[in-house]
């Protein structure tokens, strides 16, 4: 059987951190190929590999040989593009690419909490997609904007979601340990964090308490109604390189015992067009039994990065459960999840698997 073409891709802000991280993932994709990069207007024009300090690993010749391009629809021409842009200029541009009937995958703030965007995290509502033909009706473009969670978020909301599936949560309390990566680089200065913790990330706590309830929200029509349980976040900067901790104390309407929760959090799957996508891990969820995991030096990595370590499941004295989770904050909660919601766009259907061109119907 003829294997498809790779699709061709564009990576936007691909000289930052970010961006790289994006880079990484997309090596040797099995569906898509980066074909062009592009990034501000002191990096266009330069060899990629000239432009970018690289931060990680190895660099592939064939990206560091590529021209950065300017972040503009007419000189990117690839029908998918991964945003990596600064909240700063990330809304314009976006929205640009959009217009000109390009799909972009966004890993800025801008446009999580409109209407008629998806804020997907596949697993946990991947049918959120299915906004996707509101969202050009409303906005009368032939492109589209998909949006990931902020990375904090994306911890909590893939720890919450089998347990509010299954026995409504009502409230929640979220004190983060966020990991410097999640500052891009250069980040935190290193005599402000070593030997030190951060009390305060800028926008952090006011992003996981309005977007976890329309993440666990559901789809009505052409809309999400948000699910609505009270959050209350504490976002901490600490002295770790990648892995975002998350300490969980969660009231449900129908509160779950321990040996319940545990059962339900090691039997979730997830949406069900996720299972097989190239990025998916499997589980998505890990739980351990030790009392001091998860810990991110030895838990980001688990599923390549994409899965979600939880422990410590036990009684709260004040609510009904308290845990913790961790994923990887650069590639769960940035680059790998943005991928995932690519390729469920074409496992769906709504990507053309040859070409990329998107095929929404109403």
């Amino acid at each position: 059987m003829k294997q498809a073409p790779r699709i061709p891709v564009a990576v936007l802000g691909a000289t930052g951190a970010v961006g790289q991280a994006f880079i990484r993932h997309l090596h040797d994709h099995p569906w898509f190929v980066i074909t062009e990069v592009a990034a501000s207007e002191r990096s266009a024009g330069r060899r990629y590999a000239e432009a970018a300090r690289w931060l990680e690993g190895s660099l592939d010749q064939a990206v560091a040989d590529l021209t950065v391009l300017p972040c503009t629809p007419d000189a990117v021409s690839a029908p998918i593009v991964f945003s990596a842009l600064d909240s700063g200029v990330a809304g314009d541009v976006e929205a640009a690419f959009a217009r000109a009937g390009r799909l972009v995958l966004s890993n800025a703030k801008n446009f999580r909490m409109e209407d008629d965007v998806p804020l997907v995290i596949p697993e946990v509502n991947g049918d959120h997609l299915q906004l996707l033909p509101a969202q050009q009706r409303i906005r009368a473009w032939s492109g589209a904007i998909i949006t990931n969670a902020n990375c904090a978020a994306t911890v909590i909301a893939s720890a919450l979601a089998p347990l509010h599936e299954a026995y409504t949560v009502r409230t929640v309390m979220a004190v983060t340990m966020q990991a410097i990566s999640g500052a891009g680089y250069p980040g935190v200065p290193s005599l402000d964090i070593l030997g030190n913790v951060i009390p305060y990330i800028g926008d952090e706590e006011s992003k996981i308490e309005t977007e976890l309830g329309k993440l666990l929200g559901r789809r009505v029509d052409d809309r999400i109604e948000f699910a609505q349980f009270a959050v209350s976040a504490h976002a901490n900067r600490v002295a770790v390189e990648h892995g975002h901790t998350v300490c969980l104390s969660v009231g449900f309407a129908n509160a779950p015992s321990v040996q319940d929760a545990l059962r339900t959090l090691r039997s979730w799957t997830g949406y069900a067009g996720v299972a097989g996508l190239p990025s998916a891990p499997v589980p998505p969820l890990i739980v351990r039994d030790e009392q001091d995991r998860p810990q991110p030096r030895r838990d980001a990595p688990m599923g390549g990065g994409m899965a979600t370590t939880i422990g410590r499941v036990r009684e709260d004295a004040i609510l009904d459960l308290r845990l913790v989770a961790m994923s990887h904050n650069v590639i769960r909660g940035a680059a790998g999840g943005s991928v995932l919601n690519a390729e469920l766009m074409v496992s769906s259907g709504a990507v053309d698997r040859e070409t990329g061109a998107l095929r929404l119907t109403s």
